[in-house]
């Protein structure tokens, strides 16, 4: 990719920011927003050949236990050039401000670290419970984790592939909302304690096909955040895996407290959440 190639139109989107400003921070059942065609879809297209070569020696995260089933790749370094330089843009000082605005959210801070965060990629069968993401930065101690934005990179996706991002309401009572992962596609939204999230169904795309994003993290710097590891939560209906979800929360929680203690990285989370790993959804 060439160092000119616009990545974000400004002019388009900021010309749209009192509007989707309002809708973002009205919308149920949290504040979110899903928007389309949100990058120069053939930067994203060359993202996706990016995606396709990396191999198992790359560096990817292994997140597989009771509650999820997926790969994450969160250092810059390793990153394909142009996947890089789309997170580069999307951590920009311009950026910030464009997100500032539309969430109302000010003084936004950028992760370098891309932590829990950068590209992730799951295939058939995988899955997130639905959960409420971590509340804090692990390894900065005034980090109050404030904003998600997710790109999709998935072209040809159908519907019955699942995979759906469901949002749910803070008592855990219904889902309002679901957004289909499809390329170029873009979901914003306020990660609360209580930003009830994720897409549980294990997914029935073919063999070899990937539901694939992009995903940044925002913070804002506090006094004393509120501290808590992601929150996975059982929905209506789920019956005895309820206690399943409970016993991996605390394995998540006690992995995450050593983390921050001893400054370690999301490479180990593996090893340490296996022993649910060989547990199937039903």
């Amino acid at each position: 990719m060439t160092t000119t190639t616009q990545i974000f139109d400004y002019s388009k989107w900021t010309a749209q920011l009192p509007e989707l400003s309002k809708k973002y921070q009205a919308a149920s059942p949290y504040p979110h927003i899903v928007l389309e065609n949100f990058l120069n879809p053939e930067v994203l297209k060359e993202c996706i050949v990016e995606f396709d070569k990396l191999n198992e020696n790359n560096g990817w995260i292994n997140y597989k236990h009771y509650n999820e089933d997926k790969r994450g790749l969160n250092k810059l370094d390793l990153l394909p050039e142009t996947i890089r330089e789309t997170i580069n843009e999307l951590n920009s000082p311009e950026f910030l401000k464009w997100l500032e605005i539309i969430t109302g959210i000010k003084n936004l801070q950028k992760d370098d670290s891309l932590e829990g965060g950068g590209i992730h990629q799951s295939t058939r069968g995988g899955f997130l419970n639905i959960h409420a993401d971590f509340t804090a930065h692990p390894h900065q101690k005034t980090w109050q984790r404030r904003v998600n934005v997710l790109v999709y990179l998935n072209k040809d996706w159908k519907e019955e592939y699942g995979g759906k991002l469901e949002l749910w309401d803070r008592k855990m009572k219904n889902c309002e909302a679901n957004v289909l992962p499809v390329f170029n596609r873009c979901v914003i939204f306020n990660t609360d304690a209580d930003s009830y999230h994720g897409h549980p169904e294990p997914m029935t795309c073919p063999e070899g096909m990937y539901r694939r994003s992009i995903a940044l993290y925002y913070y804002t710097v506090e006094e004393n955040p509120y501290r808590r590891a992601t929150y996975y939560k059982a929905r209506p209906g789920d019956g005895s895996n309820k206690l399943l979800v409970k016993l991996d929360n605390a394995l998540v929680s006690a992995y995450t407290a050593v983390k921050s203690r001893l400054g370690a990285n999301d490479k180990v989370v593996s090893g340490i959440l296996k022993i649910f790993s060989g547990k199937k959804k039903k």
